[in-house]
């Protein structure tokens, strides 16, 4: 089978995919970029370190909620006129987080950045989609990985550093300004890869389809709930890594980045591995990889062994395993909807970040001044993503078993 199913821009895939990689960044400068400042933040705006942290379950809330408005949208609109749209309410909500004058303000304009950088989300996994399939795709997914990796690395060291010198209000206007710029280049590089519209099925059919299709449905879940582990990761650490292990701002910021190289180096790892290890067996030994990971998270966090190094080690097995497991399930969950890849990947997206606005608000919500309710929440998302891919992969195969061989 072709895996190329469109064209791609005569001046060749490189640029088109690192503006894709820079867009489907957004979200991790967005989260990564103002982690560092959270406790400044809590200070700055007179507000608990409970009511800080919404502002990071509130970014999650809405991507999510963008996501699902922009699947829909992508593919009746074409990818890039909803794209142009996100990024400038993108632009708008990071210049209000600046602005913000109380924590609850902060709250409210994180959603409405989100809203708009859910776009750039939702899009370059559609874009993805449009081009390639199968394992292509999530050779292509995985090179994504190289731009987006740069991100967790560069945006909590660039955060510290801003910090230093200013104030985290200026990490949002930095934020603005990198959305403006993105919105430019947006214009220059991207073509509009969408196929043709068509009217004969409604909005409610297109997600019965998906619904109801196991292929789907699991790789979605099981994709979901390991961000929700990566994102529990993210909302436990600054508190466990600054306040209570005394670790500097800029400090923080390198344990984060050597976490996210590892996770680029997995996602480059598993395209040579889709070489020899067909789609479906790679993601069930992600999963399992992911699995003993966070079991080993769990293990160190609640018996405090090895202080802050034993934690930073177990850290460092658990969270490369997402670039196994990430490429691999988005693929094979978008495979066989070409035709309304905007839909599907809002659907893939959204069920992230619902999973991960719950990890997050779960380790708030645990919070006992130990690093025990980040582990608790890492294995138990852990534990949920396995048993999605495992039981989909089952429901697959019931479903492969029952079609009848045509007659002869």
């Amino acid at each position: 089978m072709n895996t190329l199913t469109k064209k791609p821009p005569a001046s060749g895939t490189l640029s088109l995919e690192l503006l894709l990689g820079a867009l489907t960044a957004f979200a991790p400068l967005s989260i990564d970029m103002y982690l560092p400042a959270l406790p400044r933040i809590a200070e700055d705006l007179r507000a608990s370190q409970s009511v800080v942290q919404l502002t990071l379950a509130s970014c999650f809330a809405g991507l999510a909620l963008g996501q699902l408005c922009t699947g829909p949208l992508i593919d009746r609109y074409g990818r890039t006129r909803p794209l142009y749209a996100g990024l400038f309410v993108y632009v708008l909500g990071s210049l209000g987080c600046a602005l913000a004058p109380t924590a609850q303000a902060l709250v409210a304009m994180r959603f409405l950045q989100a809203l708009g950088g859910a776009v750039a989300l939702v899009t370059p996994r559609a874009v993805v989609r449009d081009l390639w399939s199968g394992a292509e795709a999530a050779k292509t997914m995985s090179r994504l990985m190289l731009v987006v990796g740069v991100a967790p690395v560069l945006a909590p060291m660039l955060g510290g550093f801003v910090l230093q010198h200013t104030s985290w209000r200026a990490i949002f206007v930095l934020l603005s300004v990198i959305g403006a710029v993105a919105l430019v280049f947006t214009r220059k590089v991207l073509p509009e890869t969408a196929p043709a519209h068509s009217k004969a099925k409604s909005l409610w059919a297109r997600m019965g389809e998906l619904l109801r299709d196991a292929d789907f449905v699991g790789p979605a879940l099981a994709c979901g709930f390991a961000y929700a582990g990566m994102f529990a990761y993210i909302a436990g650490s600054p508190f466990v890594f600054i306040t209570l292990h005394g670790v500097t701002e800029q400090g923080f910021g390198w344990f984060f980045g050597a976490n996210a190289v590892g996770l680029v180096v997995m996602a480059q790892l598993n395209r040579r591995l889709l070489g020899f290890i067909p789609l479906h067996r790679m993601l069930r030994l992600a999963l399992t990889l992911y699995a003993v990971g966070a079991a080993v998270v769990l293990a160190v966090a609640w018996s405090g062994a090895g202080g802050l190094w034993g934690l930073a080690a177990a850290l460092f097995l658990f969270v490369p395993t997402l670039g196994l497991v990430g490429p691999n399930a988005a693929a094979i969950a978008l495979e066989r909807h070409a035709a309304h890849a905007g839909l599907a990947s809002a659907v893939l997206g959204a069920l992230q970040f619902a999973a991960a606005a719950s990890a997050s608000w779960a380790v708030s919500a645990l919070n006992d001044g130990s690093a025990r309710p980040m582990g608790i929440v890492v294995a138990a998302a852990a534990v949920l993503a396995w048993l999605a891919g495992f039981v989909g992969h089952r429901a697959r195969a019931r479903a492969a078993s029952t079609e009848q061989p045509p007659r002869t």
